[in-house]
């Protein structure tokens, strides 16, 4: 029997040995951090339909790295470098998620059918009934995304690439894969990836943040009884129509979101049940299974470890905690001009990761006083989040364009 080359035999153990040092650490610890978000994921700790296939695909993707031609090592997952016609005909015939990112990810088409799924989901009465404190403490909330800029063009990088990645203060993943791929289309891959790992802090650190910066008495208060009017889905249906065709009229950059955002909610209020089915079940739910699983994929060591991915780290969570701060100030804010009244921790949930960010909200306050009941206000918050969001990334593109 003819000797075999154990290395030959396991080549992704033999791409391990063959690589720098640098690599080769870089594909374990990515290998042993998928492990922890898919343990993370399990435990509730992170958003487990979002986490749990970006852990396995992140781990996947850094193992099962093997060699092809001329000695060159790659993956059978996909190339998200690849742009000649003909180079990208042929990858999509040999790697399996290649389709999935070429056609629905580098587009940004996924990040529209999240939002179209995210918007049947939302109940904009909230925002209706309590329109001026809603939007500013959403106003509030972007202001992780303010400080981020200038401190990435103080860090060294191109202002395009310090406003991509600026968006994280958001928290708003679909938003910020957007902005990146028209920003900063060269390190968009680095820049979604971040932004999403951080988007399950706003679950695991906020309510740490929360206890830091508000008291546990004013974090219970239980605020009193209001007459709210009920919005009935007529208005909830005029609002909707009115407010996307004004955003895409103002900010024709980020229409295509705008306008999956608002048709979700047409649909919810239009009393269209199919639609409604279909999008807040199987195009949201499939969208966010792909979204995470290629961003896990596209954690491949070589891809990874960019030079700028540090800043970028850095970046993204300054912009997440001055966005988280800037909430809570304008809590307080509202606090003070309530006379004492008014919660402040419902300024974390402007920070526009729905719905995470209201119930981390409503089981902080929940935990000092269980008779205090924030969340419709919370919602309110939340949704007005979304909406700002998507503002100020709008912003951001057409001025950053503008200077390019």
């Amino acid at each position: 029997m003819a000797d075999v080359d154990f290395l030959s035999l396991f080549q992704g153990i033999a791409t391990l040995v063959a690589s720098p040092p640098k690599i080769l650490i870089g594909r374990i610890c990515l290998i042993l951090f998928g492990f922890l978000l898919i343990y993370l994921g399990k435990k509730g700790v992170l958003e487990a339909l979002l986490m749990i296939p970006m852990g396995l695909g992140m781990a996947a993707v850094n193992a099962g790295v093997l060699f092809f031609e001329h000695g060159r090592m790659g993956t059978l997952f996909l190339d998200p470098l690849v742009s000649e016609p003909a180079a990208v005909i042929n990858v999509l015939q040999i790697n399996w998620l290649q389709p999935v990112y070429t056609l629905m990810f580098s587009n940004g088409l996924i990040a529209c059918l999240v939002f179209l799924g995210i918007g049947s989901l939302l109940d904009v009465g909230f925002v209706m009934q309590r329109p001026f404190r809603s939007m500013f403490i959403a106003i509030c909330a972007e202001l992780g995304t303010l400080v981020a800029l200038p401190v990435g063009v103080w860090m060294g990088l191109p202002i395009n690439e310090a406003a991509a990645t600026a968006t994280i203060g958001g928290a708003d993943g679909p938003m910020v894969l957007f902005s990146a791929l028209i920003l900063a289309p060269k390190i968009f891959v680095p820049i979604t990836v971040v932004g999403y790992l951080y988007l399950g802090l706003t679950y695991g650190g906020y309510p740490y943040l929360i206890k830091a910066l508000v008291p546990a008495k004013i974090r219970g208060i239980a605020m009193p009884p209001e007459k709210v009017r009920a919005i009935s889905a007529t208005e909830k249906l005029v609002f909707a129509v009115v407010a996307c065709v004004a955003l895409c009229l103002l900010f024709p950059v980020a229409a295509p979101l705008f306008l999956s955002l608002f048709l979700g909610v047409i649909v919810r209020e239009s009393g269209l049940t199919y639609f409604y089915e279909l999008f807040s079940n199987q195009v949201l739910y499939g969208a966010t299974f792909f979204l995470g699983l290629t961003l896990g994929v596209l954690c491949e060591a070589n891809t990874i470890l960019h030079p700028t991915v540090l800043i970028l780290l850095v970046l993204g969570i300054l912009a997440l905690t001055f966005s988280a701060i800037g909430g809570l100030i304008g809590g307080y804010v509202l606090y003070f001009i309530s006379g004492g009244k008014y919660n402040p921790v419902i300024g974390i949930a402007g920070v526009s990761c729905v719905p995470t960010t209201a119930k981390v909200a409503q089981k902080t306050v929940s935990a000092v006083n269980p008779e205090s009941i924030i969340l419709p206000h919370a919602l309110g918050a939340n949704i007005s989040g979304v909406i700002t969001s998507a503002i100020f990334a709008a912003v951001l593109v057409t001025l950053v364009r503008g200077i390019g």
